[in-house]
């Protein structure tokens, strides 16, 4: 017995000081300035960009026809942003030195700005015309909007989240979630924009038609 007694302890001592290593490590990591620097840009990009959505939404529209869904937060992109922190966590612990490209998260936080700026133009300029749900009713203030922002894109409110949300992932410079973003956003979009264009050419007819030939949709690779 005092032999097993000795022999647990002799495999169990260097056993915790491992996971105490790692466990230190994984702290120090997570704290350091790139993390702290690079998640706090996350958070804050994250908190002002479904704020000012909802803020907005209301200013537009009143309280009473503005409901939590003009957060825009879904089950689906809640676990989007899960993953794309998860992936964060694993990858600055296993691979600190992917994150210490500051050239490429700098960019990404460039396109979060420009993304967030295209996005809310959008919003503002639309103005009542702007809702976060499809109109499927042509409703009296409804009209088609063709200046500003909308003059060089005709869905400037999609292809500044497409920009915000691809951004938020090269600022944290993760490979797998830029491209899975990328792909996830853009195919959102590809489906959404014909479904929205049906309406709105019932809507305004020809000048619809005529406008959506001159102005490109402002997402790549959908007419």
């Amino acid at each position: 017995m005092p032999f097993l007694k000795h022999l647990s302890e002799y495999v169990a001592t260097p056993l915790r000081m491992l996971l105490m290593r790692s466990s230190m490590s994984l702290t120090g990591e997570i704290l350091s300035y790139t993390a702290c620097r690079q998640l706090s840009q996350m958070f804050l990009a994250i908190a002002f960009f479904h704020s000012s959505e909802y803020i907005l939404a209301v200013a537009f529209h009143g309280r009473s026809n503005v409901t939590l869904k003009s957060l825009l937060i879904s089950k689906n992109y809640l676990l989007a942003m899960i993953f794309s922190l998860l992936e964060y966590v694993v990858e600055i612990v296993i691979f600190p030195g992917l994150k210490e490209h500051w050239w490429i998260s700098d960019t990404g936080l460039a396109l979060v700005v420009v993304g967030e700026i295209i996005r809310k133009s959008a919003i503002i300029t639309a103005g009542r015309a702007f809702t976060h749900l499809i109109k499927v009713h042509h409703e009296e203030h409804h009209r088609l909007i063709t200046h500003g922002v909308y003059r060089f894109v005709r869905h400037p409110g999609y292809s500044g989240f497409l920009i915000w949300s691809v951004g938020t992932q090269i600022m944290l410079c993760n490979p797998i979630s830029t491209i899975g973003f990328a792909i996830v956003v853009w195919k959102f979009f590809a489906e959404r924009i014909p479904y929205e264009e049906y309406f709105l050419k019932r809507f305004f007819g020809s000048e619809y038609e005529e406008y959506a030939r001159r102005v490109p949709s402002g997402v790549p690779f959908v007419k």
